[in-house]
């Protein structure tokens, strides 16, 4: 069987699946470093009073609602992902922290936004554009329905940097690789977004780059490792037993403060002409 990144096949999922996926995304939103990486563009963002956000791929809505949570924000925050299991997950939590009806969410298809030219003034992917089927066509979305002079944000990772330690630096590398080609269907794209923005009429503003690491222990990379070699196991990359081994030494090492795993993030603000 071959990789099929589960975010991308999101709807082929069982309730079992999702539910994991779910309980990773909270997670990951509560990870103290990935909400100063949110935190860190989201400052820059220079969101006008009352302003209209959108985030395409928006998951469980974790990210719109840490903006709807920000000191002084006044406007309107719209969620779209094509998984009905996430945006019922998305209303759930907005809910439960009574964000009412500034946070709204709903399902689409980030390749054909259901809304008209620069409806917003600013449009996010978060961690989207690594899993997209056509990512050019999703830039393309973003920039026709974002305002001129309006905020396209892309933030993600370049996943050839993703790396846990392991004593066998070999088969380390090849659980890297078999991670990264397991997760994301565009683990390398970062790359490609300087060329990209621009062929979509978006002008670069801003990039960065931000190591995340994690040594001694751990907390985005465990849940990462715990929701996604499963998905490195169903495409048969690598052998079962290897990969119970593999998984069994990151735990121990978290345990025993010896664990170390890293990964390369990146932030792009654009602005539409």
């Amino acid at each position: 069987m071959s990789a099929r990144d589960p975010h991308r096949f999101i709807n082929e999922l069982d309730e079992e699946a999702l539910a994991r996926l779910v309980a990773r995304l909270e997670s990951r939103a509560r990870d103290a470093v990935f909400a100063r990486l949110f935190e860190k563009y989201a400052a820059r963002l220079a969101l006008p009073a009352h302003a209209r956000v959108l985030e395409v791929g928006c998951g469980t809505g974790a990210t719109l609602r840490m903006l709807a949570r920000r000191p002084g924000f006044s406007g309107q925050a719209c969620g779209v992902d094509q998984s009905r299991h996430f945006i019922a997950a998305a209303n759930g939590f907005a809910q439960a922290e009574n964000l009412g009806a500034r946070v709204v969410f709903q399902v689409g298809d980030a390749h054909a936004l259901d809304f008209a030219e620069a409806s917003f003034d600013v449009v996010i992917a978060h961690t989207l554009i690594s899993h997209v089927t056509d990512p050019a066509g999703v830039l393309r979305e973003m920039a026709r329905v974002v305002r001129p002079g309006g905020t396209v944000a892309i933030f993600d990772g370049d996943y050839s940097s993703l790396t846990y330690a392991y004593p066998d630096p070999a088969f380390g590398r090849r659980m890297d690789e078999a991670l990264a080609t397991a997760t994301f269907n565009n683990p390398l794209i970062m790359r490609d977004l300087p060329r990209l923005l621009r062929a979509h009429g978006l002008a670069l503003a801003e990039a960065w780059g931000d190591a995340v690491a994690e040594i001694g222990g751990g907390s985005y990379f465990k849940s990462f490792a715990e929701t996604y070699v499963p998905y490195v196991r169903r495409a048969h990359l690598l052998p079962a037993a290897a990969l119970d081994q593999w998984l069994d030494y990151q735990l121990r090492a978290m345990d025993e403060g010896v664990f170390f795993a890293a990964c390369n993030y990146y932030t792009y603000l654009a602005r539409r002409a």
